[in-house]
């Protein structure tokens, strides 16, 4: 009988083999996202147009013979990058009581930099503690609200978490398939429905699967037609009482994804949205290229919203939290020790 425990104790290894194999095969895999890096490269590519404006603007002003000339100029600077009217007055006016209006010029820039970092300081974003943590995404179209969910998915996935995502754009056919690519690339599961199905059904359907799953996130896609349409605003004030009957401390974070290269625009979507649904956070998508990034720091101030991640670009690593410090570091960066006009502001 000596050789059948020979053979068992050959079999068992490989059985024991077999089923790990197939275990990791069914386990959806985390994908790979780098960790942020430092200096953020990305960022300080994607803020290059609207620090190029901003230091040759500025070098124009710091031209100007006089303390109160340089500041209108200054301004105007920060008007054009579209930091808006009334924050581009509101910095200007702590840049003035901070210097002086008889200051030396080198003073000017350094003073705006540090006013500006002031001005965007806020809050550490939230860690899930619900489970749960339940996450309204909302938006007009065309912003990058899927991709940034997907990229979203990502980030969660990375740090251990089980992901579920909610189809609840139904009204567009597309947002739901490019939903699905976004889950299958990022390692989340997904709930969805037929186009044309009732957005607070899916909801419905999402939340109580979730807990049935033992779901850590549950990250929601909203529709996002103009948001001047008061049938929009009223189909997500829907949702989310949907979510608060689920879990009357949901949702715990409501975010609102904004297109940069849309500039002021930008801001009257938030402020549409806030009002509508209560927004806690804003994600910036398409920094990468376009002269209108002051328009973070327009956000930040005409609606005291925090900041939470910018899009840097189309990869699923390219979603990153916001860091005030970074963004300024990258916004008045100098490109190279000759440049004048960088050299002035830095």
């Amino acid at each position: 009988m000596d050789w059948l425990w020979v053979a068992l104790l050959a079999v068992v290894p490989l059985v024991g083999l077999g089923l790990a194999l197939g275990w990791s095969r069914r386990r959806p895999r985390r994908p790979r996202v780098a960790a942020p890096g430092a200096p953020p490269a990305k960022l300080r590519e994607g803020l290059l147009a609207t620090r190029r404006r901003l230091a040759d603007q500025l070098q124009a002003a710091l031209g100007q013979t006089s303390g109160d000339a340089v500041l209108a100029e200054l301004e105007d600077a920060l008007v054009t990058a579209d930091v808006g009217v009334r924050t581009a007055a509101e910095l200007v006016g702590r840049v003035r009581r901070r210097i002086g209006r008889d200051a030396g010029m080198s003073e000017v820039g350094p003073a705006l930099r540090e006013e500006i970092a002031t001005m965007l300081r806020t809050e550490v974003a939230p860690e899930p503690s619900a489970k749960p943590w339940i996450v309204l995404v909302t938006g007009v179209n065309g912003v990058g609200k899927t991709s940034t969910i997907g990229k979203l998915a990502a980030l969660h996935r990375a740090a251990g978490r089980r992901v579920l995502l909610v189809a609840a754009d139904t009204f567009r056919a597309a947002a739901i398939e490019q939903l699905a690519v976004w889950a299958e690339r990022s390692g989340a599961e997904l709930i969805r429905q037929a186009t044309g199905a009732d957005p607070s059904a899916v909801v419905f359907d999402g939340l109580k699967a979730a807990r049935a799953r033992g779901v850590d996130v549950v990250l929601i896609d909203t529709a996002g037609r103009l948001h001047t349409r008061t049938n929009l605003m009223e189909e997500l004030r829907k949702v989310r009482r949907v979510v608060m009957r689920e879990d009357p401390t949901a949702p715990h974070e409501t975010l609102i994804v904004l297109d940069a290269t849309t500039g002021q625009n930008a801001v009257s979507q938030a402020r549409t949205f806030a009002e509508a649904v209560g927004v806690t956070g804003v994600v910036l998508t398409k920094l990468d290229g376009t002269a209108r990034g002051g328009v973070v720091i327009a956000v930040r101030h005409e609606l005291n919203l925090p900041v939470r991640y910018v899009g840097v670009g189309e990869a699923i690593d390219d979603l990153r939290p916001f860091d005030p410090g970074e963004f300024v570091e990258a916004l008045f960066e100098p490109e190279t020790p000759a440049r004048t006009a960088a050299g002035a502001i830095s």
